[in-house]
């Protein structure tokens, strides 16, 4: 695949999971409480959490809004590298983080629209902090990638 070909995927893949948080968001987590995969795994995290947590702390919308968000930063890393390659890992880190939180806080008012959803500071930051260990995670790899390439 061509240079060229790998950014426009890389933005690409970055918009599919775009869409699969905005589906995420459109949904209450009682939309979970029945049957299939979505509910298994939302019963299964339940059972982990309340023991430690308590029965009425809602630890799985924490978990997802982190898990979703620290794919994303990690996906936004990828992409800005193929986008601005002259960037430090530093900077791509910052630009993945900030593309992450902005979207975010489009997220967070999408939620408002949504019956039995609502606009969360808490939320946007546990999103913020996701796509900050993602973008860090992401950045570390890359890096010790390049050095074994580099070493090789």
């Amino acid at each position: 695949m061509s240079q060229r070909g790998r950014l426009i995927l890389s933005w690409v893949i970055v918009a599919l999971w775009a869409v699969v948080i905005f589906f995420m968001s459109a949904h209450t987590g009682s939309d979970f409480d029945g049957t299939g995969p979505l509910a298994a795994i939302k019963r299964w995290l339940v059972g982990l959490a309340a023991p430690v947590f308590g029965p009425d702390t809602d630890i799985v919308n924490v978990a997802a809004h982190f898990t979703e968000y620290l794919v994303f930063g990690g996906l936004l890393v990828l992409a800005a590298r193929r986008t601005w390659p002259a960037l430090g890992w530093g900077k791509l880190a910052l630009v993945a983080i900030a593309l992450a939180s902005l979207y975010a806080v489009t997220d967070e008012f999408h939620q408002s629209f949504v019956p039995g959803r609502m606009c969360d500071p808490a939320d946007w930051l546990t999103d913020t902090l996701g796509a900050t260990l993602g973008a860090g995670a992401a950045v570390l790899a890359l890096e010790k990638m390049l050095a074994k390439r580099q070493v090789g």
